[in-house]
């Protein structure tokens, strides 16, 4: 097997030159008085002396390898003042992201299950989004904050039993003329092996866009790590538009590894299991609906009965039901406000981890939907969309505890106060919840600007994010407001404040650290 577990070499300590602090970047807060946002400074120079790897393990190209072996063997206390250091002296921010992306997937194992420590890979495409989203003050602090995290993983990754990507076997590789086949073969026998080397010999012979359609196909099929391989295959991609597609073999090699994933249960392909059996009932289906699927009218109120079609449907029950509809005249993009207002309305049900994954998934696949090319591939990913909907369900229910509020619910005229503003809403965050939620959708349906809502919102997740799924989750939330439907999309943003940060929730320890650094 070509995804082997190898001994890493051991952490070099850098050699380190004192100087001066110097600025940066700084932190400017509007509202709320986020006045703890830390200011950077320029840090200690950190040696990135590069030292060989081993003979057997993935080596990435010389403009970027020095970068990733610094941040894989600089201590996670010495992590942002070596790497303020590299971009006050110069280094990139595209260039710091690569190095990112890269050393999590050469060093944490999308295994047993693609989540936990790999959150590590699959949250560098949210830190960037919160980046992007950002003014330029605050654009360093959600990679800092990720460069903090690959640390954490890559030492829980050490304790159970320090994996690492190894290098293709170029022996295997297919020729180009055969490397697509080849891999869609490996993918349906679900052939880890033959799947690895037929992946480098795709993203070797194919473009980005047509490499794209095929994982995505593979992200959407089966149910599993509540969603994390649909997760990877949007974050995976979007985080390689930005540092470049010369990079995609080893992080498509990670993400074919990690749709191969079935830990603890038989062969998928020779075996009938829940995970898989939505998908069987898409592809029959979409091979009914013909060209026409996408040519419906948009009903909004087609949208919110389908949201109560949706609460009481097993998966496979979801796909017939959504080409019912489909088929009955109404656009995809009411089929999409469901599917977003489904996974809002499980985050105020149970503001918990499933429900988290809900809507993260959500974001995940209808990024892929809007992004694919083929139409059958796009109605495929819409349709198991909806399946994986009552899946999250399902999970929630085992769980225990799951509320009735319902997000067609939400009335403006609940809080009763007509001058509700974005501070008022994140200081009743963490107190009330709903409370929050419904003064939310008044302020919004009142004419209060969402970009300000958001703009904290993302400013709090920066101070008071504690682990991945805070950035998955805001990334996600605050980016899918704008693609549910204008008159639907003030409630989804409501049912987001049960899972965002609240003003008074404890600021996060690495914002601690950094003060205390450049104090």
């Amino acid at each position: 097997m070509n995804q082997v577990n190898q001994t890493k070499i051991a952490a070099r300590k850098l050699p380190l030159q004192r100087r001066q602090f110097m600025e940066v970047i700084g932190g400017v807060t509007a509202g709320l008085a986020f006045s703890e946002v830390a200011m950077m400074r320029g840090l200690p120079r950190v040696s990135a002396a590069e030292a060989k790897l081993e003979h057997n393990t993935v080596r990435f190209s010389e403009d970027i390898e020095p970068l990733v072996r610094l941040l894989e063997d600089t201590p996670r206390e010495r992590v942002v003042q070596a790497f303020a250091d590299k971009i006050r002296s110069g280094t990139s921010y595209r260039e710091v992201l690569t190095a990112l992306l890269l050393a999590g997937v050469r060093n944490v194992q999308p295994r047993p299950s693609v989540g936990f420590k790999f959150h590590a890979v699959l949250v560098v495409n949210s830190a960037h989004l919160a980046s992007l989203g950002s003014p330029d003050e605050d654009r360093w602090l959600p990679i800092f904050w990720a460069l903090d995290y690959f640390k954490s993983a890559q030492s829980q990754d050490v304790k159970e039993g320090d994996w690492t990507m190894a290098a293709v076997d170029e022996s295997a590789v297919p020729p180009p003329h055969m490397a697509k086949r080849s891999f869609e073969e490996a993918m349906q026998k679900w052939d880890v092996e033959a799947a690895d080397v037929a992946i480098a010999g795709y993203v070797r012979s194919a473009g980005a866009n047509e490499v794209f359609e095929s994982m995505a196909r593979y992200g959407c099929r089966d149910f599993r790590s509540i969603g994390h391989k649909a997760i990877y295959v949007a974050n995976g991609f979007r985080t390689l538009q930005c540092i470049g597609w010369r990079y995609a073999e080893p992080v498509l090699r990670s993400l074919t590894y990690a749709l191969l994933n079935h830990t603890g249960e038989p062969n998928p392909s020779t075996s009938d299991l829940a995970a898989d059996r939505a998908g069987r009932v898409t592809e029959e289906l979409i091979l009914e609906l013909g060209s026409s699927w996408n040519e419906g009218k948009i009903d909004h109120q087609a949208a919110i009965q389908h949201l109560q079609t949706l609460r009481q449907a097993t998966p496979e029950d979801a796909v017939r039901e959504t080409a019912k509809l489909i088929q009955s005249g109404i656009h995809p993009q009411s089929i999409s406000d469901a599917l977003f207002l489904s996974a809002g309305e499980m985050v105020m049900q149970q503001p918990a981890i499933v429900a988290l994954h809900s809507a993260t998934s959500t974001n995940a696949l209808q990024y892929a939907y809007r992004t694919a090319a083929d139409d059958q591939n796009r109605l495929r990913l819409l349709l198991q969309n909806a399946a994986f909907i009552p899946h999250f369900r399902q999970a929630m229910d085992s769980r225990g505890k799951v509320g009735d509020s319902q997000i067609n619910e939400l009335a403006s005229e609940s809080v009763g106060d007509d001058s509700v503003n974005v501070e008022q809403i994140f200081d009743s965050v963490g107190k009330d919840r709903s409370l929050a939620a419904t003064a939310t959708f008044q302020y919004l349906e009142t004419n209060g600007r969402a970009e300000d809502l958001i703009h904290a919102a993302r400013q709090l997740t920066f101070l008071k994010g504690n682990d991945s799924h805070d950035y998955k989750y805001s990334s996600a939330a605050l980016e899918d407001y704008y693609s549910v439907s204008r008159e639907l999309r003030n409630r989804y943003l409501a049912a987001a404040t049960y899972l965002l940060p609240g003003k008074n929730d404890r600021n996060n320890s690495l914002v601690n650290r950094v003060r205390e650094a450049l104090a």
